[in-house]
């Protein structure tokens, strides 16, 4: 479970260190920097799991993401972030390099990321003791089997992390578990119910434990939770919020199916290319929290969109069921669902007060202990 996310100079949040809980809410006013904690866990999940850049740099690169605010010319530019889980922790520096990669003519000067510093370590303190791996610029120290940290003949990019390349299960099983750990997380921020939306057409009935990103395989994901995961509960959440509904699915020979609603009161079913955006939404999000093969970490950003607010208790049990098996974080400006959650997730209220993010009522040392890697 991850105890601790840590956030330097990205965006609104120039520092910002956050203790998470089995089940925690991330809620605060329009504008206050939700989803920019959102992005940056995000953002840290795809470097771990990938090693590349590539979503920084879709940010509009380094300069766009960092922290606006003024900045001593001593002090480097540098965006970090970091987490801290039961067994391991890892923390990453970025920065801009000291000569362009290369120069495009009529462009200006292309300072892709770099990465300064990269380091893995045991626990959630860091010690010299406790450090598995450290990255410095290129060069990489690996703890050896005698336990010292000596440098290993792997040499990696610039532009990505070290993960991307001595991440093995033989060489490096700490580094190859943290990656793993990340490919296994799951953040749902566009289920799209638009009228093109893929959940609303026909497709694969197969055994389908993981939901989509973009919920474009409804229909196999559904029938998997209604043939081998909590039917049940499906059921009663749909029931309970669409007066007595069920949810269906009808097929073919082919193995293509629909997603369907079996309405009290209406003599056929109704497709999913029917439904409002607000139902199809919940139904997405149903199917996202009874899977059957619960991640270890889900995240849930603004799942309230289109979401009538009296669907907003029923959403609210799905998670608490769900943080039974999985830790779940949820960005949430809804009031009603922040109220249904208060008394079992860890609330934590972010303000933004003279463009600076920060978790309200705790002040610059308080927090969880953490401390950065030097460069």
């Amino acid at each position: 479970m991850i105890r601790t996310l840590a956030i330097e100079n990205y965006r609104s949040l120039r520092e910002v260190t956050l203790e998470l809980d089995q089940l925690s809410v991330v809620t605060g006013p329009n504008g206050s920097g939700k989803s920019n904690v959102y992005r940056a866990l995000r953002l840290l999940a795809e470097i771990v799991r990938e090693g590349a850049l590539s979503s920084l740099v879709a940010e509009g690169g380094l300069r766009s993401a960092l922290h606006a605010g003024s900045r001593p010319s001593s002090q480097p530019v540098a965006l970090r972030l970091g987490v801290a889980t039961d067994e391991l922790s890892y923390a990453i520096d970025l920065g801009l390099p000291q000569l362009p990669a290369f120069s495009v003519p009529g462009v200006e000067r292309l300072l892709d990321p770099e990465v300064k510093n990269e380091t893995v370590w045991h626990g959630e303190t860091l010690r010299p003791s406790a450090v598995l791996a450290e990255r410095r610029s290129l060069a990489v120290r690996l703890r050896d089997d005698s336990g010292k940290l000596t440098l290993s003949d792997w040499r990696v990019r610039e532009s990505e992390s070290m993960l991307a390349t001595l991440a093995t299960p033989s060489e490096t099983p700490e580094l190859f578990a943290l990656r793993e750990a990340a490919r296994r997380w799951r953040f749902y921020d566009h289920l799209r119910t638009d009228p093109e939306a893929p959940a609303r057409r026909p497709g694969p009935v197969s055994f389908t434990p993981v939901l989509d990103a973009s919920g474009a395989n409804l229909p196999g994901a559904l029938a998997t939770v209604l043939g081998v995961g909590d039917a049940d509960r499906l059921q009663d959440a749909v029931g309970a919020a669409f007066d007595g509904a069920r949810a269906a699915l009808e097929g073919d020979d082919s193995g293509i199916g629909r997603v369907c609603l079996e309405q009290p009161g209406l003599a056929r079913r109704v497709s999913a290319a029917e439904l409002s955006d607000g139902t199809l939404r919940f139904l997405l999000l149903a199917t996202a929290l009874l899977t059957p093969r619960p991640p270890e970490l889900l995240v849930l950003n603004e799942p309230e969109g289109s979401l009538h607010p009296s669907l907003l208790p029923g959403l609210a049990e799905l998670i608490r069921n769900a943080a039974r098996f999985s830790q779940i974080i949820v960005v949430t400006h809804a009031e009603p669902l922040v109220r249904a959650l208060s008394n079992e997730a860890r609330m934590i209220q972010l303000e933004k007060p003279g463009g600076e993010t920060h978790v309200a009522g705790q002040l610059r040392f308080e927090g969880p202990n953490w401390r950065w890697p030097k460069r």
